[in-house]
């Protein structure tokens, strides 16, 4: 079988590999569809981890199941998350299942970048997901990204009638957005630099887009919150300049949610008076777990993500070193799939 391996940032190559052996509690996945994640062109983040195969936002067709393997069968469509928890230790009783070390080392075999994909038992049975017959293996794909939302907006404790900010509005940032809408706040600001992405932000629910590249962020928040600032404040990128503007642009009271890692050797200068004064909270939000997954799922299957309007690129595997690259360049794409022939 043909797999999309990376060696380096933006050396991906095209490798053959035996198709994987399943034992009698997983199951093989005929992938359908993947795609590629923001971490995937993230430079610090991929030389961490090459040599590997990418994709972790897979879906596809169950082709082979184990013999003692119950719930599942031959040509089930499903989604299938790349990480899952054991749901027994003292992290995942609490609800933090990504802190989870069986869900850190859990992983897919060889990864969603490949035609077929071997999953293991702990996350066949805990984070598998049947897809609805009215769902596409395209909406599929988007339950993983969907759900790292859903956490992202529960951890930042977004509700009725808040004023959210969003800064970065790529394919996360866009669906940032649409669920900060969908959890009921009142207004939604979202800052980016691309007029695409801000226009497209506008699509998604948002009330006011600010284009930082020629206005400042902090003054035109305070502006458009009569000085109040923002509640919730959803920092996409993973810099340092970003994060401290979202800790500038956030009310008394609020909350500052860091979506993405910056590289471990960064450190972020902050100033504990007016944060323990302003009684102000800082959190991140990393991946999701089955809670989220299932949301995701819900949200997907009741229409409310328009996987038309953020599925923007298509690749055959074969293009996959050609597709990291587009993602990588940003500007108008936001999310793009790799589409297996089958």
């Amino acid at each position: 079988m043909r797999v999309a391996m990376v060696y380096d940032f933006q050396d991906v190559r095209i490798e053959e590999r035996p198709i994987p052996a399943i034992s009698p509690q997983e199951v093989l996945v005929q992938m359908r569809a993947c795609g590629i994640c923001s971490s995937d062109v993230m430079d610090w983040y991929i030389r961490r981890k090459a040599p590997l195969v990418l994709g972790h936002e897979p879906a596809g067709v169950i082709v082979e199941v184990g013999a003692e393997v119950e719930g599942f069968r031959v040509g089930d469509r499903v989604f299938i998350h790349h990480h899952a928890p054991c749901m027994q230790c003292r992290d995942c009783r609490r609800g933090n299942h990504t802190l989870c070390e069986t869900w850190r080392n859990s992983q897919l075999d060889p990864g969603g970048l490949a035609e077929f994909v071997r999953v293991p038992a702990i996350n066949l049975q805990h984070d598998t997901l049947l897809l609805p017959p009215t769902l596409s293996f395209a909406e599929g794909t988007l339950v993983e990204p969907v759900g790292c939302v859903v956490k992202a907006m529960q951890r930042a404790g977004v509700q009725a009638g808040d004023i959210v900010l969003v800064i970065g509005l790529g394919f996360m940032g866009q669906l940032n957005v649409l669920l900060a809408k969908a959890y009921g706040a009142g207004l939604v600001l979202a800052a980016d630099l691309v007029p695409y992405r801000l226009e497209k932000a506008i699509q998604m629910g948002a009330d006011w887009t600010i284009d930082v590249s020629r206005e400042s962020l902090e003054e035109v928040v305070a502006a458009y919150t009569e000085g109040v600032m923002a509640d919730r404040v959803i920092v996409g990128p993973g810099t340092l300049p970003a994060m401290e503007s979202g800790i500038r642009c956030v009310g008394k009271g609020g909350t500052v949610l860091f979506f993405t890692p910056t590289p471990p050797d960064s450190r972020l200068e902050i100033d504990p008076y007016t944060l323990y004064f302003r009684e102000v909270t800082l959190t991140s939000s990393y991946s999701c777990g089955p809670p989220h997954t299932r949301e995701a799922l819900s949200w997907l299957e009741k229409g409310m993500i328009p996987a038309d309007q953020l599925i923007t690129h298509r690749f055959p595997l074969e293009e996959t070193p050609q597709a990291v690259q587009r993602v990588a360049e940003g500007g108008e794409v936001l999310k793009a799939l790799i589409v297996f022939d089958h």
